[in-house]
């Protein structure tokens, strides 16, 4: 089963159980795919979804960062509720660890130094990690290394 067959059939069972907020979640992320396919004239497929999830949760942390420094937290909470549903549809994330662990070997491998190499070991990681870590701790934690 598709990404997207998966998360129709979870708005359809949303749609069942009375859960408005689950449904609402979901019918967001459903117009987000559609605005990519007819913008970009495609079929999203599975990795295409993922990235679209991973855009949509990056924007609900700002916004659950910016609710919570307004004192906002009622907004702040219902944003965290979206991230819980739209994390459900990605793979499992890497711990600190294994994020470490993969930039240490494609530090090593292409023996890469000094932040002018920055951008070439973001683009060799990147692969490597996509839909499974987030990008900003892996920037921050790419830096740190090649500071050294």
């Amino acid at each position: 089963m598709s990404l997207k067959d998966q998360i129709t059939a979870d708005m359809k069972a949303a749609m069942r159980a009375h859960e408005a907020a689950r449904l609402s979640t979901i019918r967001l992320l459903m117009a987000a795919i559609k605005q990519k396919e007819v913008d970009e004239r495609i079929v999203a497929d599975d990795a295409a979804i993922q990235q679209i999830i991973a855009k949509l949760i990056k924007q609900r942390r700002d916004s659950v960062e910016q609710y919570r420094a307004g004192g906002r937290d009622d907004l702040a909470d219902k944003e965290a509720f979206e991230i819980e549903v739209l994390s459900a549809y990605l793979p499992k994330q890497m711990s600190d660890e294994e994020i470490a662990a993969v930039v240490d070997e494609v530090l090593k491998e292409n023996v890469l130094s000094g932040m002018a190499a920055m951008g070439k070991a973001i683009g060799l990681i990147k692969p490597k990690v996509a839909g499974k870590a987030d990008m900003g701790k892996v920037s921050a934690l790419v830096k740190a290394k090649l500071a050294q």
